[in-house]
């Protein structure tokens, strides 16, 4: 069987003080179910790691599965090809986007695909966040912090999309990127 890269991105940990989950322990805890030389990228619950399986929901399953026991809190799991991602990220879907300091780029993460019947790009009521594209499971967004200081954007990605998601900050995938790229060398 032949050993695939993956990226896991836990869901709702090291949040507010609440779901701790120290990265040593994670990282030691994924290795009990076969994730084999996990790297955890920054503290929110994005880890790169091998594995034998290849069938993504069950490899999901058993790491929610594992780290709901150990943790004793459920820890949603959603999971992608590493060389998916990168490919995304190399593609720069975000080049025409006119960035300022106040401008945030996302990607959120669907655990299933959902079939919104939401118009792309969308833009919400006061212009401070569009969504502007969804593909493969993933979810392109933008947010402009000088229009609002509060952003409801959670809360959209949620009407349209339900609650198995979850958002990174495109910088964090730049990282993850860049930890690839460097540890395949």
């Amino acid at each position: 069987m032949t050993v695939m890269n993956y990226i896991a991105f836990l869901r709702g940990i090291n949040v507010g003080g609440h779901h701790k989950v120290p990265m040593a322990e994670l990282r030691e805890e994924l290795g009990k179910v076969g994730c084999q030389n996990p790297v955890t990228i920054l503290n929110s619950g994005n880890i790169i790691f091998d594995t034998n399986g290849e069938n993504l929901k069950t490899i999901e399953e058993q790491i929610e599965q594992h780290l709901e026991t150990y943790f004793g809190f459920s820890i949603p799991t959603i999971i992608r090809r590493s060389s998916t991602l990168i490919d995304l990220y190399r593609s720069e879907p975000f080049q025409d986007i006119h960035l300022t300091k106040e401008t945030r780029l996302y990607i959120s993460f669907l655990k299933k695909e959902v079939n919104s019947e939401l118009t792309l790009p969308w833009t919400s009521d006061d212009g401070s966040y569009c969504i502007l594209q969804q593909s493969d499971g993933n979810v392109l967004s933008t947010l402009d912090l000088s229009v609002s200081k509060t952003p409801k954007a959670m809360e959209a990605l949620e009407q349209f999309y339900g609650k198995e998601i979850t958002t990174r900050n495109w910088k964090s995938i730049g990282r993850i990127e860049k930890k690839i790229s460097v540890s395949s060398q």
